[in-house]
């Protein structure tokens, strides 16, 4: 029985094509909407992820002021600073004093305006960067002062082109950086920031020459893998506040950032407006439902008089309304597998155009199918019920 009255609803769908497509409209574009959302929402998510991974594992900031940006008149720290964090906290991998400047840096004919950052050796490891060609600079040209330098990708292409670097040199300000290596591409950071846009130098190279002072702007700490980073910044804390000499009760005039509460602070935003906008884009479900009912009403007023005859040779009701609600849930789930293909087009393209991973969630099409199905079966309910309720005398007399 049940067989015989799905070939009956689809034999009703089939009858009416252009009317069926239409109707399923509101579906296929409420499925394709939410799912093309959560994929693209996943794929921002995962992107910012591997954004602030690049970053470097177990990372921690410290930095002075009370906030990002500018540090508010607070001191900033020195490199004795960082020795102190070495030195006296265990549980680290590296240890990196860094001061930045920005500069206009120069090779034959061509110029590029980046950022010069100071630092030791322990700041490659730290921050995860590799190198592409040559070297990184050693702790006796830290200790040194040597005016070798290490440049990002973007430098490379903007001063040198295609040709290597290494062994070349690089005029910043009034002297010239031996170019030692050339660091692996790593793109935009999660704010946005080109982080492969920067010329690196021993710290006190970058103090004598760019600074002229013994500041350093930040001091980046790895904590070793398995330790605890809630510790570690525990300790570090504890131990700026004796050298800075801040009071029992008062304020810290520097703050401790770890990368990982970026991440989870980037990443819960951006699944918060995945939700957002796959709740919008559900409305047109509702939207599609409503549709689906509309014609359904439709047909049942014009196909008064078959379902009158189909009563009067012995056909049950619940045959009738079994029927008609078995035609709403074939438009819907058919609605529903077109949005699904649908989805899964545009979310490759959106993902390639916007540079971010494609992950295909078989959880949200499913559940997205299903909910298609499922809003064909609560709005078709209705008009199948109304035509099971029809009197056959009256529904024979409709013309």
């Amino acid at each position: 029985m049940f067989l015989n009255t799905l070939l009956l609803a689809m034999r009703a769908i089939r009858r009416n094509l252009l009317r069926s497509f239409l109707t399923i409209l509101g579906i296929v574009i409420g499925v394709a909407a939410v799912i093309t959302m959560v994929t693209v929402g996943n794929g921002a998510t995962q992107s910012i992820h591997d954004q602030i991974s690049s970053m470097g594992s177990n990372l921690l900031m410290v930095r002075p002021g009370q906030r990002m940006g500018p540090s508010g008149g607070a001191p900033n720290f020195k490199e004795v600073d960082a020795d102190a964090v070495r030195s006296q906290i265990g549980g680290l991998d590296a240890v990196a004093p860094v001061a930045s400047r920005n500069v206009l840096a120069v090779s034959m004919a061509r110029n590029w305006q980046t950022s010069v950052t100071g630092t030791n050796e322990e700041w490659f490891p730290a921050g995860n960067w590799q190198i592409s060609s040559g070297r990184i600079f050693n702790e006796t040209e830290v200790r040194g002062g040597k005016t070798v330098c290490v440049i990002g990708d973007t430098v490379r292409r903007e001063l040198f082109g295609n040709r290597s670097p290494v062994g070349d040199s690089v005029r910043i300000k009034q002297f010239s950086c031996e170019v030692i290596g050339v660091m692996v591409p790593k793109g935009q950071s999660a704010m946005g920031r080109d982080q492969d846009d920067v010329i690196v130098m021993p710290l006190r190279a970058v103090q004598r020459r760019l600074s002229g002072n013994q500041d350093v702007n930040m001091i980046m700490v790895s904590v070793r893998q398995g330790g605890s980073i809630t510790y570690a910044t525990e300790q570090i804390r504890n131990l700026m506040r004796e050298r800075r000499r801040i009071g029992l009760g008062d304020d810290d005039n520097f703050f401790v950032m770890d990368t990982r509460q970026i991440a989870d602070a980037l990443t819960g935003t951006s699944r918060i407006m995945t939700s957002l906008l796959g709740a919008v884009a559900a409305v047109s479900l509702l939207v599609g439902g409503i549709g689906i009912m509309n014609i359904m009403l439709v047909s049942v007023t014009e196909r008064t008089r078959e379902i009158g005859i189909r009563l009067a040779i012995g056909a049950l009701e619940h045959e009738v309304l079994l029927q008609f609600l078995i035609e709403a849930i074939v438009l819907a789930a058919l609605g529903g597998v077109i949005g699904v293909g649908l989805a899964t087009v545009a979310s490759a393209v959106l993902t390639r155009a916007l540079d971010v991973p494609f992950l295909f969630d078989p959880g949200i099409n499913v559940i997205s199918f299903l909910f298609s199905a499922c809003i064909g079966a609560v709005f078709g309910y209705f008009p199948a019920r109304r035509a099971a309720g029809l009197d056959p005398i009256d529904a024979l007399r409709h013309e």
